[in-house]
């Protein structure tokens, strides 16, 4: 079971279709990677996003910064460190850190920021985060 205190970490391997013609992995590859970890870390903590979605509510990406620091590469084992940094009203904000496998190196980091919508209204409007939502993403770092 996932422990708050501590980033969440899982394993990506890089496959061929996610690099470029220079053999790394594409820019925006990355963004999918992110996307894994908070996923991976919201099932881990109990609260799943496709549950999220079946009560009604959706977390769209409103902000994101990446910064990339070494090139990976096609084979290569990544760790991609997930954790929750900051819980607002109606946003959560996730942080990030990939490291390769083999040396330990930084590969990138990066956040997105994210608003929680209701799905079920017309307009789609920002609404406060469900209650079960951020009881299951806070940890003693917040």
């Amino acid at each position: 079971m996932y422990d708050a205190r501590e980033p969440f970490e899982h394993e990506v391997e890089v496959r061929y279709g996610e690099t470029d013609q220079m053999g790394v992995v594409y820019h925006a590859n990355y963004l999918l990677y992110f996307e894994e970890g908070r996923t991976r870390l919201m099932a881990q903590v109990g609260l799943s996003y496709a549950e999220v979605e079946r009560r009604g509510f959706a977390l769209a990406v409103r902000k994101v910064a990446l910064r990339y620091r070494s090139p990976a590469r096609y084979g290569e084992t990544l760790v991609v460190r997930t954790w929750v940094e900051k819980l607002g009203g109606a946003s959560v904000t996730f942080s990030y850190e990939i490291v390769r496998k083999a040396d330990r190196e930084r590969v990138a980091e990066g956040s997105t920021e994210l608003a929680c919508i209701n799905i079920r209204s017309p307009e789609r409007a920002v609404c406060m985060l469900p209650a079960e939502l951020r009881a299951s993403l806070e940890s003693p770092r917040l």
